[in-house]
């Protein structure tokens, strides 16, 4: 078994501990550890962790700890991972890499120097949904592919997350905190990203929490919250990506990628199912697929799953540090863009990973 030292017992650290104690049959929980204890006390008794740490340094002198599972807040991405890095941990994190590309690629050459592995969420481009779509267009289902459109609309957190501010902060936004689904689901489907060009803007300088409970409270925004921008592929396809917490629309999210034959429609990248839709060029109407893959109910840990089985066996990992340090230079590309009203050519290089392989036994991956 490879062991997992959590930092940070926020609200995406549920689903985590339920999939690796429930679900993943070659990790284990051995110790968590967040600022405030009564989280980490709760986890212990829910999900049976032997051990609790006061600080997160504590935590990384565990000698029986193989891999850190970073769950803290985006802007606090690079500080844990770095010190986890130092005191010689492989990382795993919550998207994104850090808050700036600077700080992913500090972390990078960290990992490099240290011979650790380094990756991170998201894994639901892992998922069957997304991994369906991928088989898809690799047999040619949909012809040459020409180009993607994806959009995450929703108006923001405020009211109904309990404590949105960080949405609104450093290393917030709507590219930063749903970006990575869509781009990462992107790049594993029409490959890596040569260039982008981007608007951005802060629609509303001030929100109102509206939710319990700090219903009243006043947020000043600080990140762009309306971010659009056009994606070069190395592939000549060209894809676009619409992001934002400005505007009031019950249909969050659509995915689409067109080919010289047919186009798919691609399930929501922040799940891991369907459905998985295709119109191709001799049809009426689209299609539902079935799916060809494991893995499409919320399987969060996915990744950190596949990338013990990688220490393990020494294949590759699939949510590497090449595939999040990408997707982090690419949606803070749409900024800089913005801000010098220019093409902005992409530095880092991507290739996919393998495609997912069929087990028998779930939650032991290939």
């Amino acid at each position: 078994m490879v062991k997992i030292g959590m930092v940070g017992v926020g609200a995406i650290s549920g689903i985590y501990l339920k999939n690796i104690t429930g679900l993943f049959q070659e990790i284990e929980v051995e110790a968590v550890c967040d600022l405030v204890r009564e989280k980490a006390e709760k986890a212990k008794e829910e999900y049976g962790v032997p051990k609790i740490y006061d600080t997160m340094y504590d935590l990384f002198a565990d000698d029986e700890i193989d891999i850190v599972l970073n769950l803290t807040r985006p802007y606090e991405h690079y500080e844990v991972t770095k010190a986890a890095l130092e005191a010689g941990k492989h990382v795993y994190s919550e998207k994104p890499l850090a808050a700036t590309f600077e700080e992913g690629k500090a972390l990078v050459e960290l990992a490099k120097d240290k011979g650790l592995m380094l990756g991170g969420a998201p894994d639901t481009f892992m998922g069957a949904g997304i991994q369906t779509c991928r088989k898809l267009i690799e047999d040619g289902f949909i012809g040459t592919p020409v180009g993607a459109a994806a959009f995450m609309i929703c108006r923001g957190h405020e009211s109904w997350h309990p404590d949105p501010e960080f949405y609104y902060k450093h290393g917030g936004g709507p590219m930063m905190d749903m970006g990575p689904y869509y781009l990462t689901a992107m790049i594993n489907l029409l490959g890596g990203v040569r260039g982008v060009t981007g608007v951005a803007k802060t629609s509303f300088p001030q929100r109102v929490i509206t939710s319990q409970p700090k219903a009243g409270t006043v947020i000043d925004v600080d990140v762009p919250t309306y971010v659009t921008g056009i994606l070069d592929f190395d592939s000549g396809a060209v894809g676009t990506l619409f992001t934002t917490f400005d505007v009031v629309n019950n249909g969050q999210a659509r995915f689409e990628v067109y080919g010289s034959e047919g186009t798919l429609l691609v399930p929501d990248p922040n799940t891991f199912g369907g459905p998985v839709l295709l119109l191709r060029q001799e049809e009426k109407e689209f299609k539902e697929i079935p799916l060809m893959f494991d893995y499409a109910d919320n399987s969060r840990g996915l990744g950190l799953a596949d990338m013990a089985k990688s220490l393990e066996t020494g294949r590759a990992f699939r949510a590497g540090y090449e595939q999040t340090l990408h997707v982090l230079e690419v949606m803070t590309a749409f900024e800089r863009s913005s801000m010098a009203r220019a093409y902005v050519e992409i530095e880092s290089d991507y290739q996919s990973a393998p495609a997912m392989k069929h087990n028998p036994l779930k939650g032991v991956l290939d």
